[in-house]
């Protein structure tokens, strides 16, 4: 989401500059790449660049590509096939034996749809979307349509372009599949006789880090939060420590009493908890009601064993039995074993482990895993599969 917020800002600026701008983005791979569908690269007329859509290869070709769309003002599908070890075309060689399929779209300031605006549309409330992008891979003189409908969660809203009906009869069951299954995947559409492929996007809501402690210790853990892009809430009970000033870069910044904290933040699913602020009774306080609340998945605690042990056993006294279910989101001690010593290397530790436990990873090393790095079950479509039935389609017609 980093990459979006990034593309956001220079957007804003461009507009504010009266630059021309097109909006570059991955929407489909065959084999491996180094970016994955939904990355994204803004790319300005006088050729600044945000964001990014492969490891640097690509870019130099879709900026000139970028403002070929800008001067057309027309959407275009451009492939990039790296599967040729021996092709310098393209550069630096890859080495990532893929095809990408990557969408060029000029962006119009005054369409309060065009697709930044969508993105933008996002990021106005903390909560998880559907975006669909559409276009069309076998035919690159053919219209494609590109980013066209936006469905926000908790707004429960449709924002779209889309005229057809029948597309848009479609298009909306889908918002139920990547909701059921908060995970992005293709869809192949047929509309008007002309074959669409649908990237059907699950944008779930940026991680949400709150560091309860405001110590000379949790000032790497807020920067390194704040390069990934996540929201950063920094918590403690003293006036002194908990300022602004020590923690710019932190999107709050709470003075509260320890059963105060909770009551200006809304746990969810994303929502991270580093209980760090030395103080063995402050922690003790919070964790006694972070254990109650179901939607909370992440709670670390800094220091030894014996110290979160000795925690387990205070609750005890005070009648509440930590259940092992609840003991499963407490990580304690905090982060994953890297042989961290230094704060700036325990802020590496830890936010390496909760974006392991954010995507359900054990943190191993990549060498060790005998499956691709990035799963693609769900980005597979089966051409073969629908040129058969188109040739079925065909035939039925010429029969009747």
């Amino acid at each position: 989401m980093k990459e979006i917020t990034d593309i956001i800002k220079s957007y804003e600026l461009a507009l504010a500059a009266g630059k021309k701008m097109a909006l570059t983005t991955v929407v489909h791979v065959e084999g491996s790449s180094y970016r994955r569908p939904g990355a994204r690269m803004l790319v300005t007329d006088d050729g600044q660049l945000t964001g990014a859509i492969s490891g640097g290869c690509l870019e130099g070709d879709a900026l000139r590509k970028a403002l070929l769309a800008i001067s057309q003002q027309k959407n275009k599908l451009v492939t990039y096939d790296t599967t040729d070890e021996n092709d310098t075309t393209l550069g630096v060689q890859l080495g990532c034996n893929g095809i990408v399929h990557i969408l060029f779209e000029p962006i119009l300031p005054g369409q309060p749809d065009n697709p930044v605006e969508l993105l933008k549309r996002i990021h106005q409330k903390r909560q998880n979307a559907v975006l669909i992008t559409l276009f069309s891979l076998r035919s690159r003189t053919a219209e494609q349509p590109g980013t066209c409908f936006l469905y926000l969660e908790k707004d429960n809203t449709q924002i779209h372009h889309v005229s057809d009906p029948r597309l848009l009869s479609d298009l909306v069951p889908e918002i139920d599949s990547a909701k059921e299954k908060e995970d992005s995947f293709f869809k192949e559409f047929t509309i008007s006789g002309q074959n669409l492929t649908g990237f059907i996007e699950y944008l779930k809501l940026p991680p949400s880090l709150v560091i309860v402690g405001a110590g000379n210790d949790t000032i790497p853990l807020m920067e390194m939060a704040h390069v990934l892009g996540w929201e950063i809430t920094v918590a403690d009970g003293r006036a002194g420590h908990a300022t602004k000033h020590r923690f710019p870069k932190a999107n709050k910044v709470l003075v509260a009493r320890s059963n105060e904290v909770l009551d200006h933040i809304q746990p969810d699913p994303r929502t991270f908890f580093v209980l760090m602020t030395h103080n063995y009774n402050y922690d003790l306080a919070l964790l006694k009601q972070l254990i109650q609340i179901e939607a909370c998945i992440y709670v670390g605690t800094l220091g030894p064993k014996k110290k979160l042990e000795r925690m387990f056993d205070d609750l005890e006294k005070e009648g509440i039995q930590v259940t092992d279910k609840q003991k499963e989101k407490i990580y304690g001690p905090v982060g994953l074993d890297i042989g961290a010593e230094t704060s700036e290397e325990i802020a590496l530790s830890v936010l390496a482990e909760i974006k392991a436990v954010l995507n359900d990873r054990t943190g191993i090393s990549l060498r060790e895993k005998a499956e691709p790095i990035h799963s693609r079950s769900d980005q597979k479509v089966d051409y073969a599969k629908t040129a058969r039935e188109d040739f079925l389609c065909a035939i039925q017609t010429v029969e009747s």
